[in-house]
């Protein structure tokens, strides 16, 4: 990754560098000079979650695009890939994302998808940041006479609603099926009960008034036990949690109990096999998957292969293995037949259709996994070394694989968009990972994090 872009676009505090106006100006005019078309203005949509800042960095992208001739349409508040599918639908060039998904209000980000409905490769987002620090793109601006337009589009949520019921089959409905649901104070604040309700769900909303403050805040797919209690208290038969842009969603069942990433992954791949639909017989997750989820994968015949953490390689892998599902345990799953990105709404919708088709509830379907205890500590760092120059570190990991052999796994990486270290630990018992990752956190504790 570069000096700006991470490993999903640009992120940071919000109003601070490179989270503030001349950075998003900056990057409006520099994505809209490398998309730019011949002979017509290059057409890039801008959408939003529901974050304070969002209002200041959306302008700032509509100034930037527009100086350098191209044409806008503002989407507002919309999930991630629901700009991403509007995107692709409306053909324009490319979509601006203003959202910083699970982090809390304070931080906030900009990431880019191609006319194509995908994220920009790697070398797009390279010559776009060189743009941005050369100092070139004020020679660059046109005259006044070339200069772009904004406009301001109103139906783009009955668009995706439209879309995202496409993808749930026509011979069903959810009638009588009690659903609640915590949307985060987020992006699927609107769009999520209204799919539900109009499938014919009974539906239970909390998290559902956006301040701008309190987007994630003890809300949504980074605190599923908040949903939890309230699918236990209401009796529903399945519960759905959001983070604030909508690309992610974390399952519980009808006991109250959290259903993981990997679990839902697998249902679904499953379901895909029992249809003859899982081309190449392959899912893809990452290197951050429970090692249940391999051995169940190897249980039901399935190839499973292993991406770095970050949906971006979860998705380029899928290309190269032809695989038409894949995501990870937080909660991102990509279903390339219907969707370019995951997709939270179009995830939950998928998993209730497993349970209809199945006849079993989500607590039945989630034993196809036995999930390995595991630990995960975040240690905030001030710099980010090579892990493997750092030897007290190496050797606290080194003593853990050791004594954990065969039956557990470590894993110790960099947070692609925080300051965080991020210590994973599988074991027998949950007693054994809990002390071995807080061992390893102290090493990166008294070393790294000074």
């Amino acid at each position: 990754m570069g000096a700006l872009f991470g490993t999903d676009g640009i992120r940071g505090e919000a109003n601070h560098y490179p989270m503030d106006a001349m950075t998003a100006f900056t990057l409006g005019q520099a994505l809209t000079h490398v998309i730019h078309p011949l002979h017509r203005p290059p057409v890039v949509v801008i959408g939003k979650d529901t974050r304070i800042s969002g209002y200041m960095l959306e302008s700032a992208l509509e100034a930037g695009i527009t100086s350098m001739g191209g044409i806008v349409h503002m989407l507002g508040v919309l999930p991630t890939p629901g700009i991403a599918y509007i995107t692709q639908s409306m053909r324009a060039d490319a979509g601006f994302v203003v959202s910083a998904s699970h982090n809390p209000y304070t931080d906030n980000g900009i990431k880019v998808f191609g006319s194509n409905g995908f994220k920009l490769s790697d070398t797009q987002e390279t010559e776009i940041e060189r743009l941005m620090l050369s100092g070139e793109l004020a020679a660059l601006t046109p005259p006044a006479a070339d200069m772009g337009r904004a406009y301001r589009l109103d139906d783009v949520l009955g668009r995706y609603i439209v879309f995202l019921k496409n993808s749930f089959p026509r011979s069903l409905r959810l009638d009588g099926i009690k659903i609640a649901m915590d949307v985060a104070n987020g992006a699927a604040y609107r769009v999520a009960p209204a799919v539900y309700r109009e499938l014919g769900a009974d539906v239970h909303v909390i998290n559902d008034d956006p301040n701008g403050f309190n987007i994630n805040a003890n809300a949504g797919a980074m605190h599923p036990e908040v949903l939890a209690d309230v699918v236990r208290h209401i009796g529903a038969q399945i519960g759905f949690a959001y983070d604030g842009d909508a690309d992610r969603m974390i399952a519980i069942d009808e006991t109250g109990q959290v259903v993981s990433g990997d679990q839902i992954l697998l249902i679904n791949a499953l379901e895909l096999k029992r249809q003859g639909r899982l081309t190449n017989n392959a899912v893809v997750s990452t290197v951050m998957s429970n090692l249940g989820f391999r051995v169940a994968c190897e249980e039901h015949d399935i190839s499973n292969y292993a991406a770095q953490v970050g949906d971006r390689y979860v998705l380029e892998l899928m290309k190269e293995v032809g695989a038409v599902i894949g995501g990870e345990d937080s909660g991102h799953t990509i279903f390339l037949r219907r969707h370019t990105t995951g997709d939270g709404i179009l995830s939950s919708l998928q998993l209730i259709t497993c349970m209809l088709k199945s006849e079993q509830s989500l607590g039945q379907l989630k034993q196809a996994m036995q999930v390995y205890p595991q630990t995960l500590i975040n240690v905030a760092v001030t710099s980010k070394p090579d892990l493997a120059s750092v030897p007290e570190v190496m050797a606290a990991v080194s003593a853990t694989e050791r004594k954990l052999g065969s039956h557990g796994r470590v894993l110790v990486r960099y947070s692609g968009t925080q300051n965080l270290c991020r210590v994973m630990v599988e074991g027998p018992t949950l007693s054994e990972t809990e002390s071995h990752a807080a061992t390893i956190a102290d090493a990166i504790r008294s070393t790294i994090a000074k």
